[in-house]
């Protein structure tokens, strides 16, 4: 049974799809524990799919530049939203709205961004596939502590790290700021907490937003721009009879991290939001589109197609991965995404007749979770002046042959130590790994279960996957990589600019919160 047959047919069991299967017999034993992927239901009134319009999140504009620099400020705050039609929702925010505000910069400039905490609760701000000093990465114990706090709260542990309660690190109070010298290529990241035990109840309650880098070789294609280049942000979530957001932690107060033992494998909402809108719809243009696709769900797989496919197929262009353009472009029918990932894609609707509805789809869902989105394909007459190239960007291929170290980092659950690598909870400042500064290594990735890996501080390339080529998703620079049950991934790493000490962890929040991270330390 392959993979996509086996997640075709557990969809309505698992949900998202948490687990994938490798042999039958694996299938079986997963589907019978009753655990992964188990769906977490809202206890409201649910309103009908493509309701509301797609919101497009807010331009955050810099407070003031320099010929170098641009500042920003965004102040961490608690907001009363309408996500679900004429229901309010209590949300913990960047500056006011789910998603936060988009920074958008350019290689070569630096982003300068001062967070301010005006929420009830510590935070640590992480750029996910920024190319960042250490000191601004978000190591998940260097709290930013609400204004006026008198650090109660600062030496909370992570759940199965017995002894650790008071782990502390370079804690501030109200303010920090975090300096990003943008020296990357143009790439669609995203900012999100990242406090230890924490982040997956911070970024369900609303603590993510985009950020953009762009770059002189990225403006000269024709590629689609201004109103034709989307963000969007997937995410899962459930909403309790109040129209608070559900979550189903340990603590009710999130004193303590953890979750209750039917979600250990990771929460699975009943409503799929893309950004921050339920179920949304789009008016759009018989034109090319570019839809930049974050998955911001703590755990939620997704295998997304348009319905219907245009004729002749490949509706699905893609130009970008985590760290930006492909050499060339990538065609798919479907696309598989994993929490953090993000796929860069051209869709071209005029490939459809005018008035067609196009659903943006979840073959990973079931009943409500199977629809994501849809676009209404305009009867009007437009100019369309942009193309895909056949060459996108010039990608150097890392040589395998020059990686110094071959490491291994093995990805499971633990029957005394809840979620771990290399069998140990994460313990901060003991690291499994320093690699030099300037070198390539080898890193080996293996699983039990379905696990996204990510890799703070540099970009890879997947080298094999079981011992063979890549798989369909893999191509370019990636940050996370997607592990199903029984994987073995091989990638290569080559540590530039910066030293310090960086994360390895899987992306699955509730894995994360329950100790599965680790330490690296670039010397």
């Amino acid at each position: 049974m392959n993979r996509r047959r086996f997640l075709g047919l557990g969809a309505s069991v698992l949900g998202a799809g948490a687990l994938a299967a490798v042999t039958v017999p694996a299938a079986a034993r997963l589907l019978a524990e009753g655990r992964p992927g188990r769906l977490l239901s809202s206890d409201l009134a649910l309103p009908e799919p493509f309701q509301v319009p797609l919101p497009v999140p807010a331009v955050l504009q810099p407070v003031r530049t320099d010929g170098t620099t641009d500042y920003y400020e965004i102040t961490q705050q608690v907001a009363k939203l309408e996500i679900l039609p004429g229901v309010r929702t209590e949300a913990w925010t960047y500056g006011g709205t789910f998603p936060g505000p988009t920074v958008v910069t350019r290689s070569g400039r630096a982003a300068v961004v001062k967070h301010r905490n005006e929420l009830p609760v510590a935070t640590v701000v992480h750029l996910h596939g920024g190319h960042t000093p250490a000191d601004s990465d978000g190591y998940p114990i260097d709290l930013l502590l609400p204004v006026g706090s008198s650090g109660a709260g600062a030496d909370q542990g992570m759940s199965g790290m017995p002894g650790m309660q008071h782990a502390t690190g370079n804690t501030v109070t109200g303010e920090r700021t975090h300096t990003y010298p943008g020296n990357q290529r143009a790439a669609t990241l995203w900012y999100h907490d990242h406090r230890m035990g924490f982040t997956g109840p911070a970024i369900w309650r609303g603590l993510a937003g985009f950020h953009l880098v762009h770059d002189d070789e990225e403006n000269a294609l024709p590629l689609p721009k201004g109103e034709r280049d989307l963000p969007l942000m997937l995410a899962d979530r459930a909403f309790a009879a109040d129209g608070s957001f559900h979550y189903p932690a340990t603590d009710a107060a999130l004193a303590v991290p953890g979750v209750t033992d039917d979600y250990m494998n990771g929460v699975l909402g009943d409503v799929i939001l893309v950004n921050g809108a339920p179920w949304p719809r789009l008016d759009v243009d018989r034109a090319r589109y570019r839809l930049r696709v974050l998955n911001a769900s703590n755990a939620r797989l997704y295998r997304l197609e348009l319905d219907p496919q245009p004729s002749g197929g490949d509706a699905l262009v893609q130009i970008g991965s985590d760290g930006g353009l492909l050499a060339a472009p990538v065609t798919h029918d479907a696309l598989e995404i994993a929490p953090a990932e993000r796929f860069d894609l051209v869709v071209d609707f005029s490939r459809y007749a005018p008035g067609t509805s196009v659903r943006l789809v979840n073959r990973f869902g079931s009943g409500r979770t199977a629809e994501v989105m849809r676009f209404d394909v305009s009867s009007r007459q437009v100019s369309d002046d942009s193309t895909v190239p056949d060459k996108l960007s010039t990608v150097e291929a890392l040589d395998a042959s020059a990686a110094v170290a071959t490491r291994h980092f093995t990805f499971r659950r633990s029957r005394d130590d809840g979620w771990t690598i290399n069998d140990d909870p994460y313990q901060p400042g003991r690291d499994l790994a320093r690699p030099a500064l300037g070198s390539i290594e080898r890193w080996r990735f293996s699983t039990d279960l379905h696990h996204p890996v990510h890799v703070h501080l540099n970009p890879f390339q997947v080298l094999t996957r079981n011992g063979r080529d890549p798989g369909p998703y893999d191509a370019g620079w990636k940050d996370t990589v997607d592990l199903w049950p029984a994987e073995v991934a091989e990638v290569l790493v080559r540590f530039t600019d910066y030293r310090g000490t960086y994360l390895l962890h899987c992306h699955n929040l509730e894995h994360e919160d329950m100790a599965m991270m680790a330490d690296f330390t670039v010397q």
